[in-house]
């Protein structure tokens, strides 16, 4: 199992750096193409960094609905807390828009919770999962399990204690809700590391040239 989880964060890590790597080529052409370098530098920048800027805003966009990171991370930090229940919808489980068919495969539960841990602000987030776990369409109260340290990554367990279960059924919502938890969009450092790559180089060319 860990030797699996080594090969994804591998692979992973390696995509990101390839997909800084084409931001920074990108936007280095299209600047220097827009300053004083050759035509043929323009006219492939401009599509490239559309296409960069499009792919981006599509792996953002689930996170601008306030819907949490999917999963916790390995050997992090990990808590229960009780959450409210807010509604539950059926989304596509590509866009997160909603849909009217639920019984697609291409749709999935959308959880709207108001989650309130021991040691931080209540706060609302959405919670995706292909399945109702604990009965929530029609439950009221949940128990969630978040990381302390990231509280955007929320996740609803099959079976959670029953200790939380009880506490989860007493309690009564939050007075204060904070609407948003903090994180950076997907993709986000991607793109720091993109605009970096392409300011060094820029500064390159303009020593070297």
């Amino acid at each position: 199992m860990n030797r699996s989880i080594s090969s994804l964060r591998r692979l992973f890590s390696s995509l990101r750096l390839v997909a800084a790597l084409c931001i920074g080529l990108s936007f280095a052409a299209l600047a220097q193409g827009a300053m004083d370098g050759p035509r043929w530098l323009l006219l492939a920048g401009i599509p490239a960094t559309v296409l960069v800027l499009t792919i981006l805003g599509d792996v953002a966009e689930p996170l601008r609905t306030d819907i949490a990171m999917s999963g916790l991370r390995s050997g992090g930090p990990r808590a229960f807390a009780p959450a409210v229940v807010n509604g539950v919808k059926t989304v596509d489980k590509r866009t997160g828009r909603p849909v009217l068919d639920g019984r697609s495969v291409e749709s999935v539960f959308a959880f709207d919770l108001t989650v309130m841990p021991d040691e931080l602000p209540a706060y609302r987030v959405q919670v995706i999962h292909p399945l109702d776990l604990q009965g929530l369409l029609h439950w009221s109260r949940a128990v969630v399990e978040y990381d302390p340290e990231q509280p955007w990554r929320v996740v609803i367990p099959g079976n959670p204690p029953r200790e939380w279960l009880a506490r989860a059924n007493s309690v009564s919502p939050p007075t204060e809700v904070k609407e948003r938890v903090g994180g950076f969009p997907a993709g986000f450092w991607t793109l720091v590391m993109g605009v970096a790559l392409a300011a060094v180089l820029l500064v390159l060319v303009r020593l070297l040239g």
